[in-house]
């Protein structure tokens, strides 16, 4: 597997294991098999609470911390300078580790200029390694860029077959900027692991559609971070990571853009936004 190299020199591995919506009492033994399957970035926040059994699982492996890539994300309760620093110093207790290798904003909402504050000063005290965003697409991304000395190095957002973000990809190109792609898989619909395209091509790499679907992804240099409990699809995401389609390939599949709506969300959905904000006060473990 490559690694991506961040505007900053950071090397960040272009495949990683997601731990959103993975219950806690799952998730320190399916970050451990993760790692055990050889995955070495792995991708949680604090809205997912289960940050503290993250690092359980990572300390449990017996993995390297330098050989490890952890991304996290501070979320909307937290927002603001002061607030989001407090919380920063409570995702590293709970990871159990002296920094973060990617730290995110998770949404556009709140005081997110102070919330990009202090990922500025964590990233100058060396609590972290790399800085960005989640979910800030179109405008919401370039006032951000614009605004601070620290352009962000990783945009995190849906991105898949179905919604490939050529024109956030552009944008991201001005400014140096890395894309992660959460939901690589289109959230599981099951038209992407029926598609057609996507099997003709990956008979050609003896690859399942799925995993087309992220070579797709990673041999564009889009770090995908797909989720999945299952030991014999972890290990076949990771082989996907090994292949690179053919420019001919690459341009084919193109055409599933836009074939389907996104799978999850827009953020300029007013009733999302609500959702958004009252979602730690619905969702936290009591």
């Amino acid at each position: 597997m490559h690694n991506i190299h961040l505007s900053n020199g950071i090397e960040m591995p272009v495949l990683g294991f997601g731990t959103y919506l993975i219950k806690p009492e799952d998730c320190a033994q399916a970050v451990e098999q993760a790692l055990a399957c050889g995955y070495r970035l792995i991708d949680t926040a604090q809205a997912y609470f289960n940050e503290a059994e993250t690092g359980a699982g990572l300390v449990k492996s017996g993995v390297p911390r330098s050989e490890l890539f952890i991304t996290t994300k501070v979320w909307i309760s937290n927002a603001g300078e002061k607030q989001a620093m407090q919380s920063i110093e409570e995702s590293l207790r709970r990871l159990q580790t002296d920094y973060i290798d990617l730290l995110l904003i998770h949404q556009p909402f709140g005081d997110v200029y102070g919330t990009y504050r202090a990922l500025e000063q964590a990233l100058s005290q060396g609590k972290v390694r790399a800085v960005g965003l989640s979910n800030f697409l179109n405008g919401r991304f370039i006032d951000m860029a614009e605004h601070f000395e620290v352009k962000p190095q990783v945009l995190q957002a849906e991105t898949h077959v179905y919604n490939q973000q050529r024109g956030m990809r552009a944008v991201l190109k001005d400014y140096g900027t890395a894309l992660m792609a959460w939901g690589p898989l289109a959230q599981g619909r099951p038209e992407l692991f029926a598609e057609p395209l996507l099997q003709e091509i990956g008979a050609r790499h003896g690859l399942k559609a799925a995993q087309t679907a992220l070579a797709f992804l990673t041999s564009q240099g889009i770090c995908a971070i797909p989720k999945t409990l299952h030991k014999e699809r972890l290990e076949q995401n990771l082989q996907a990571a090994d292949v690179t389609l053919s420019a001919e390939e690459i341009t084919a599949l193109t055409a599933l853009d836009h074939k389907y709506p996104p799978a999850a969300a827009d953020f300029n959905d007013p009733e999302l936004t609500r959702f958004l904000l009252s979602y730690s006060d619905k969702f936290k473990p009591a």
